[in-house]
């Protein structure tokens, strides 16, 4: 009898490891905060005297929220995002890596969705990534990722404690 119950109790977990990858948890942003994120990061650069547009998306590239100030062009909007989904594909501030892998800029700016310029931050939750925020449309990306950044220093600390 016992033989079988320490068994039986092997091949539980045994089998528990086996099915450990079949699903994945990851953390992603929400909404909420995607909305205070960009809202934020639009006030930043509003206070400079910039009119802007402010996207974030989740880690997958997902849009979460986008937001245009009054007077910004409303091809910033676009340029915002794929500002955001350059973090996403390289895990880094756009302007980091267009200083990185200026080597392959050219080619990165004709894929559907990519931009490689200054202005994406990634956002990130006890130091894992969920996601990017993307601005566009102050006087260089510069400016731009600096509104980006305090957008989410605005939240960090609602970033740092999310369940």
């Amino acid at each position: 009898m016992k033989i079988s119950k320490v068994i039986g109790m092997f091949l539980f977990v045994i089998m528990g490891h086996a099915f450990a990858n079949d699903v994945v948890t990851t953390k992603t942003i929400g909404l909420g905060i995607a909305n205070d994120i960009a809202m934020s990061s639009i006030l930043a650069c509003r206070k400079q005297g910039y009119q802007v547009s402010a996207v974030v998306v989740d880690r997958n590239g997902v849009l979460r929220s986008a937001m245009r100030d009054d007077l910004a062009p409303r091809f910033t909007l676009q340029i915002a995002q794929e500002k955001a989904n350059m973090v996403v594909m390289s895990g880094i501030k756009s302007g980091v890596f267009r200083q990185l892998r200026a080597d392959i800029r050219p080619e990165l700016n004709h894929i559907d969705g990519l931009i490689v310029m200054e202005g994406g931050v990634p956002i990130k939750a006890a130091g894992v990534r969920i996601g990017a925020v993307g601005v566009s449309g102050a006087p260089g990306g510069e400016k731009d990722e600096v509104c980006a950044a305090k957008g989410i220093e605005s939240v960090q600390e609602r970033l740092d404690f999310a369940e």
